[in-house]
Order: C-alpha cells, then structure tokens, then sequence
C-alpha cells in the first residue's frame, strides 16, 4: 500500500465528514532551518475550529527511515515546528470543548507496518495522548488506519497503539474491524517479541 493511497483516503474522509474543511497535502514549515513537510493538514470547524497534522507511514516510507527513533523524530519535530514558522497559526479559544488539535502518526494496515509497530510497541506506546500544541489542547494519536474502503462516506477509522489498550493484547485484537486490511496484515505479520520482554 502505497503513501498517496492513503493519502487519498484521507483526504476523501475528511472532505466527506465535515462540511467546512480544507486540506492540504505535503504542506511544508520550515522555523529557521528545523524544516519538514506535514504529509496532511487538515482544518475543520465543528463550529470551532479544529486542526489535523497528519504523517502517513506506509512499507515504503519505513523502507527509508533507520528505525522508530527516527519515525518518533520526524513526528516531534512536526508537532514541535509547524506551528512556529511563519506561515501557520492556530487561535487559542476560551470556550473550546476538547483539543484543538490532533496530531497523528498513521501506519498503513499491512504486515510490515504491523511488524514495526509490533517491534516497537513500547516506543510508539509511549507517545502521551493528550498534552499542548502552542497552547492549545492537543491529543496525540499513533495508529493504523482502519476501513479505508468508507473512506469516501467519512468512515475512516483510527485504531490507536499509544493509548490503553497495546499492540499485541487481546483488548486490541477485539477492537480490530473483522474482515478488514489491518486484521489480514495482523494474520500475516510475523510478530517477534520486542527487545526488553
């Protein structure tokens, strides 16, 4: 599974789930010289305004990457920098009811994606879920992607590995979609133990 696809899909949910919404893909900061590229920004308002940074992860972007320190890196450094270069802002609300932004490190639902997530569950399980982006509450999400076939109707799901439930329980194992991508890719995977257990 190919990065624009699930891009696309991305895209497709978001457009088809809210009515006001603007997305852009490779949407470049650069806060003098901590530069990178956000694969999604996505704003929404629910009525108020809520912001997406996405970075999708398929087989061929960890491929390209020396391990999960470096796919951690690039996440934190988005999460860090995008909001303090120049060209993007974000409004605090006194009134807002839940974060005002989400930044999300989303896996493809195939066997080497599990396989790397499975490896480094206690690095990827350890990104805390909720804290503050330039002030504004944010929630942290790492995840798989999960019916990127109702993308279209706004039924893209996210199945989170750094929250209470791990990579690899049966808790997660119930909360797989039966018959989906990411429960053939889980049945595929081979899943070693990670370093420490």
């Amino acid at each position: 599974m190919r990065e624009d696809e699930l891009a696309t899909a991305v895209v497709a949910h978001f457009e088809a789930a809210f009515d006001d919404v603007e997305v852009r893909l490779e949407e470049p900061y650069d806060h003098y010289g901590n530069r990178g590229v956000v694969d999604a920004y996505v704003r929404v308002r629910t009525p108020a305004r809520v912001e997406y940074l996405i970075e999708l992860k398929s087989d061929a972007a960890l491929g390209h990457v020396t391990g999960a320190n470096e796919v951690l890196r690039q996440y934190r450094r988005m999460e860090r920098y995008f909001y303090k270069d120049d060209e993007h802002g974000i409004r605090k609300s006194v009134g807002r009811d839940g974060p005002g932004v989400y930044v999300m490190l989303l896996f493809a639902p195939t066997s080497r994606c599990v396989e790397h997530v499975h490896e480094h569950r206690r690095l990827y399980g350890s990104v805390e879920e909720s804290g503050t982006v330039a002030g504004v509450p944010a929630t942290r999400k790492v995840a798989f992607l999960t019916n990127l076939d109702a993308a279209a109707e706004g039924g893209l799901g996210f199945l989170a590995v750094n929250g209470d439930v791990a990579i690899g329980s049966d808790a997660f194992a119930r909360m797989v979609p039966s018959g989906s991508r990411l429960a053939g890719a889980l049945a595929d995977a081979q899943l070693a133990e990670s370093v420490g257990d």
